[in-house]
């Protein structure tokens, strides 16, 4: 198993001039001691207009930074919004992040969340999925064809060469986002690795693991032409203290991660510059719901998430990713937590990776033949946010449609 480490930079209110360049400087140095330590990807969202959820507008900008103070970690797009981009200046920008860290970019893609962050860019909820798949079969060329030229629906363009070309050949490796479980299901046909939440239950990650597998073996159908990318990861809420009550007292911004989460799902933004999302915040952490969600985190000790840890290798979940910096998690904790883990409980893991290697490539070449369990009798992620998770995307699309609607949008 790998392990990543997760950046949205929350910056829960009250905050004042400084609080971003603060955020953004202990992030790089985050970053720059989880490279020392060992951990083998950093990943950074993309999002927009999400004030105290998100202030991770350009992380093009911020891994190019992380690019200058690390060595070896992989630097992962988590992911790009492609309907609010032009697929040519994904290109150029990923392109040249992958030239300045030596090959180390991983490409996340996906649709972006709803009329919040789209409509200011002229992108519509009904239309994403299909400007997402018309913007991967504009970009892909653009990595590796020195004469591109595009006529679709969303995107038109002459012929050009779109330079410069990336350090990796054809191109970094491609994953989707999969905020909607089924879309766990759709990357393994897309032959993309597939970047979800952490599974409420072992049985859960396995059925999802093996239909993705299944999928990536058996029904693929990849939106263009690139080489697949065999990856199931998940993002789980972490702190590592010495004890399991201590960590949980320092991890109360996994669950303002998921209010958030749930609220701008649920309501968008109703006066920008002027919320509170911390303060509104305040009476849901202590409901029963919050409390389930922080004790189901890989927040303890170590041999507490251990434990945990084990069951998700066991069921071939390839990457967990590490969500440390969230609501108003200290530095200095999140750096003893990344230390404490990596000294306690990656090397367990990181032994492992050759058993998970060889597994991996006997279902690929078909000496493992997996079942195809029943994914629709597990509840899915440990957060279980209703606006995200519950619905199918055809299901969503329409709600956000009528929400559109109400409120005379695009």
């Amino acid at each position: 198993m790998k392990f990543g480490i997760f950046y949205e930079h929350q910056i829960p209110r009250p905050w004042d001039e400084m609080s971003e360049h603060r955020i953004f400087n202990e992030s790089l140095e985050q970053i720059e001691l989880a490279d020392s330590l060992g951990y083998n990807y950093a990943w950074e969202v993309e999002h927009h207009f999400l004030e105290e959820y998100s202030h991770s507008a350009a992380p093009e900008v911020f891994l190019g930074a992380a690019s200058q103070r690390t060595k070896n970690i992989r630097l992962g797009h988590g992911i790009i919004q492609l309907p609010t981009n032009h697929p040519i200046r994904v290109a150029e920008r990923v392109s040249t992040l992958d030239l300045l860290s030596d090959g180390r970019v991983e490409l996340g893609l996906g649709e972006g969340a709803g009329p919040t962050e789209l409509h200011p860019f002229g992108a519509r909820v009904r239309e994403k999925r299909d400007k997402w798949l018309e913007a991967v079969r504009a970009l892909i060329p653009c990595f590796t064809e020195s004469s591109v030229e595009f006529h679709g629906e969303y995107f038109d363009w002459p012929l050009r060469n779109v330079i410069p070309k990336p350090y990796q050949k054809p191109h970094p490796p491609l994953w989707v986002a999969c905020s909607n479980i089924r879309t766990i299901a759709d990357a393994g046909r897309w032959g993309m690795g597939a970047l979800g939440f952490q599974f409420v239950t072992p049985d859960a990650a396995r059925a999802w693991v093996n239909k993705y597998y299944i999928n990536i073996t058996k029904n693929l159908e990849r939106v263009t032409d690139y080489p697949i990318n065999p990856n199931i990861a998940m993002v789980s809420g972490f702190m590592c203290c010495d004890t399991d009550e201590e960590a949980q007292e320092k991890a109360a911004g996994w669950t303002f991660f998921i209010f958030c989460l749930s609220e701008y799902g649920r309501n968008g933004i109703a006066a920008p510059g002027e919320g509170n999302m911390w303060k509104k915040y305040q009476d849901w952490r202590h409901t029963e719901q919050a409390q389930k969600a922080l004790k189901s985190g890989l927040i303890g000790s170590p041999e507490t998430i251990r434990n945990q840890l084990r069951q998700y290798a066991d069921a071939n979940v390839d990457q967990v990713i590490l969500l440390n910096q969230a609501g108003q998690a200290s530095h200095a904790d999140i750096c003893a937590s990344l230390e404490l883990f990596a000294k306690e409980v990656m090397p367990e893991f990181q032994a492992r990776q050759g058993e998970q290697d060889a597994w991996k490539a006997d279902v690929l070449s078909g000496k493992i033949e997996l079942e195809d369990l029943d994914t629709g009798s597990h509840k899915v992620y440990t957060h279980q946010n209703e606006d995200i998770v519950r619905y199918t995307a055809d299901e969503l699309r329409q709600m956000m449609e009528d929400k559109e609607r109400a409120a005379g949008g695009n």
